[in-house]
């Protein structure tokens, strides 16, 4: 009775340890910034910054940096492809000495939009291409997505955001994982708001909870682009 107990302990303490390896049990946060840079009647560029910790505001996990060219199809219809470069810490704990996976990303989207009663709805495909460097390995991998995501204006000021986006790996296990997120979003002006969410990522083998907090900002720099005309 007493080595059945003792084996009990010791498998709850290894169970334990890998969870706490994983970080399931904090509360990360991530802080985020995304732009639609309008250039052109048709084009815009998108650019995007997102800094993802283990902990609200500790434990670095992932620096990702992405940009594409969306080529506006019409204001309902977006196709995009752009590059990402990923820098991500895959343990939990800090010691000296770790290296981080690096990640070159290449993407393709298309996004959809419609409006049903005062729900907007958004439906985004992508495919990605992934050449990932583990410091002593390196790796290839494809990967589709689609998010639907649905927002509601609650006034000129406020409005809700909710998406779910599911990841499918084309290679190796078919799951790749699942991204539940809600959020309270303000408008600051005509072309710039925040988003306060949460996030469920869940994956395979493990889910984590993160905070969110998105800063959107898309101006029009079509005169930018203008040949100014001459002074009489």
């Amino acid at each position: 009775m007493i080595k059945k107990l003792t084996t009990l302990f010791i498998l709850f303490g290894l169970l334990t340890v890998n969870a706490q390896q994983a970080g399931e049990d904090e509360l990360g946060a991530w802080y985020m910034y995304f732009g639609t840079n309008k250039v052109s009647e048709r084009f815009s560029i998108h650019t995007e910054a997102q800094f993802r910790f283990y902990e609200s505001a500790s434990n670095f996990n992932q620096m990702l940096l992405r940009t594409g060219l969306n080529y506006h199809i019409n204001p309902d219809a977006i196709a995009t492809a752009g590059y990402a470069y990923i820098d991500t810490d895959n343990t939990f704990f800090e010691f000296e000495g770790e290296i981080n996976a690096k990640e070159h990303r290449i993407f393709e989207q298309f996004i959809l939009k419609n409006k049903v009663w005062e729900f907007l709805f958004e439906h985004r495909y992508r495919l990605e291409q992934r050449f990932l460097d583990f410091g002593e390995t390196t790796d290839t991998q494809h990967r589709a997505r689609y998010r639907i995501q649905m927002t509601l204006p609650l006034t000129d000021t406020f409005f809700l955001n909710f998406y779910d986006e599911l990841f499918i790996n084309l290679q190796d296990d078919l799951f790749g994982q699942n991204r539940l997120y809600g959020a309270v979003g303000v408008n600051i002006t005509e072309n710039s708001s925040i988003q306060l969410g949460y996030l469920r990522n869940q994956f395979a083998n493990a889910v984590y909870d993160r905070l969110q907090i998105g800063v959107f900002y898309n101006p029009d720099l079509r005169g930018l682009f203008k040949k100014s005309k001459p002074q009489p």
